[in-house]
Formats: structure tokens, C-alpha cells, sequence
């Protein structure tokens, strides 16, 4: 599904750093209603667990969680990659890791954004080694034409521009994750 574009501001908000809401609310929970209606039909008969990867993702996999109409269990990773920068390092570290043993687990897991896919790509394998029964990604967000490595996601909330955005789980310095819509952050480092 590709995100649509509309060129105006969330008038609840007068921030000059926030710029064109590029998903609103209402947009976002209906594609989550949609992502756990088809979770619910795929892993029915299993107890996924969903992996959430800290500390954006954490908004996303609440709603999605609920939206899931089966047992779901819930455990938490935190990666770095981008620091307190607006674009990624490249390099990722594990900074929280996992509480539950993968062994024959069903994981899914749940992402806020794919930008260069290097991140998820050392999650992937770092997961797979673990030995969970199968390994899935839900991404809210996929960036156009940023991937460095191929992104293999069972799920896709929205596809969009690649620039950089805050909102809904998302953060530049640490702020604005409580925004109820995704927009185009426009403040210092976003150049």
C-alpha cells in the first residue's frame, strides 16, 4: 500500500520542524486493523510472539497487538544504528536483548521503519540463529529506494518518500513520538 501525500498541516500542531503530514490517523489504524486481520488468518493455530524493536516501533506493535485476534506474547529488542543522527550509521549494536528463549517459536517481528535494511538484515540473522520454528517481519514503514540489502517482509504497513519522518513511534532526538499521524520532520539534521 503506498502512503498518500496530502499537502497539508495537522493544524493540533504549530511545530516549524513538522512538516506535511504524510499518513494521518485515521489512515494509519485502518491499515493495522487490516495487517491483524491478516496476521490473525495466517498464524492461526500458533501463538506468535511478537518481537518489538525498541524504542520506535513500540506505538506500532500496540495497536497491531491488539488488533490480532489471538494469544500473542510480547518480548523486546533495542538496536542502534542512528544514534542521534537522521540518517544510519551503518552500523548496528544489540542494547537490549531478548528475555525469551526463540526455540520453536512462531516470531514475528515488529518493526517501525525500513530504511537502508541493514538493520534488519542483522536482526534477521541474529534472530534466525536462535532456532524460533519461523521468523516473520511486519514493518509499519518501507522507504522508497533506500534499501542497501533486500528486505524480506511478510508485512508492509505503508511505503513511502524517503524522507525523514517522526510520529507515531518515530523520533528525531528523542521527540515527537507521541504524534498520533507520520510526518516529514524538517528541523535541525534533517537537511
Amino acid at each position: 500500500m503506498v502512503a498518500s501525500q496530502p499537502e497539508h498541516r495537522e493544524p493540533a500542531r504549530h511545530d516549524p520542524a513538522l512538516g506535511r503530514v504524510i499518513i494521518d490517523e485515521a489512515t494509519l489504524q485502518s491499515r493495522i486493523r487490516e495487517l491483524g486481520r491478516q496476521i490473525t488468518k495466517d498464524y492461526e493455530g500458533r501463538v506468535p510472539l511478537l518481537v518489538g524493536v525498541l524504542k520506535g516501533a513500540f506505538v506500532f506493535m500496540s495497536d497491531l497487538a491488539r488488533a490480532i485476534e489471538l494469544p500473542v506474547e510480547f518480548d523486546f529488542m533495542a538496536v542502534a544504528s542512528y544514534g542521534r543522527a537522521t540518517r544510519t550509521s551503518g552500523v548496528v549494536r544489540i542494547v537490549k536483548d531478548l528475555d525469551l528463549d526463540l526455540t520453536d517459536r512462531s516470531v514475528l517481528v515488529v518493526e517501525d521503519i525500513v530504511d537502508s535494511g541493514l538493520t534488519l538484515s542483522y536482526l534477521r540473522k541474529n534472530l534466525l540463529a536462535r532456532n524460533p520454528v519461523s521468523l516473520e517481519v511486519c514493518a509499519l514503514l518501507v522507504k522508497e529506494g533506500t534499501q542497501r540489502v533486500e528486505s524480506d517482509l511478510a508485512y508492509t504497513g505503508f511505503r513511502i518518500p524517503p524522507d525523514f519522518v517522526v510520529g507515531y513511534g518515530l523520533d528525531a532526538a528523542e521527540r515527537y513520538r507521541n504524534l498520533p499521524y507520520i510526518c516529514v520532520y524538517e528541523g535541525p539534521g534533517s537537511g
